[in-house]
């Protein structure tokens, strides 16, 4: 995690689950992560729709150039990254995996800056289907950003980190299987996972895919 954004609200997410998979949307005290919170949303399901912007902090809508509110998170991805960030947020929904992204942004005349994003399961009603908790913040931050929109986003990397009880298995094949076919190597033939240590834990490395083996740190 490279941004303070990010590290401050996984930190926050982690603490106020406890033992459990995922927080309440009540839980979250918007005081006790200021640092985060201008970069900070939450997205809802609509059943028709899928996911849309409920809450977007003010320097995410302002790298946009506009409100995001309402607006649907998977239509801001390349047509060729749609299914594979369905993937993902299926494993971050129904397997409560963190999925940590790594995006390039590109503007109407192609200039481009990189995003780290980070999508956290939270319950609403009891349910982790219908809402999502993440973070978006540029890695560097060029003088045209918030002046040229970002028009275009492609995945450039991403690591999912599970629960501490998590059978991650199969959905660790399922989602390695479809960022890596999706992202570079279009309709190849599933990837073989690789033994490799990731910041000094346990990983298997599926080409630049690294899915990091339990634990809440």
């Amino acid at each position: 995690m490279q941004k303070t954004s990010t590290r401050t609200l996984y930190e926050y997410w982690n603490t106020i689950r406890g033992s459990r998979s995922a927080p309440e949307r009540k839980d979250i005290d918007p005081t006790k992560i200021r640092e985060a919170l201008a970069n900070t949303f939450i997205l809802e399901l609509d059943e028709r729709e899928g996911f849309s912007f409920r809450l977007a902090g003010s320097h995410l809508c302002t790298s946009y150039c506009r409100e995001l509110k309402g607006r649907s998170f998977s239509g801001l991805w390349h047509e060729r990254d749609v299914d594979a960030m369905d993937t993902l947020v299926r494993a971050v929904t129904e397997d409560h995996a963190v999925a940590l992204i790594t995006f390039q942004g590109t503007t109407a005349i192609h200039t481009k800056v990189s995003f780290e994003t980070i999508l956290m399961p939270l319950r609403h009603n009891g349910s982790t289907h219908t809402r999502l908790l993440g973070a978006m913040t540029a890695i560097e931050e060029p003088y045209w950003l918030g002046v040229q929109p970002i028009m275009e986003q492609r995945i450039t990397g991403l690591r999912l980190i599970w629960p501490d009880d998590m059978e991650y298995q199969d959905s660790e094949r399922e989602v390695a299987t479809k960022v890596v076919n999706d992202v570079e190597y279009g309709n190849a033939a599933a990837p073989t996972s690789m033994p490799a240590t990731v910041y000094g834990r346990s990983a298997r490395r599926y080409a630049h895919l690294a899915v990091i083996d339990g634990g809440r740190q």
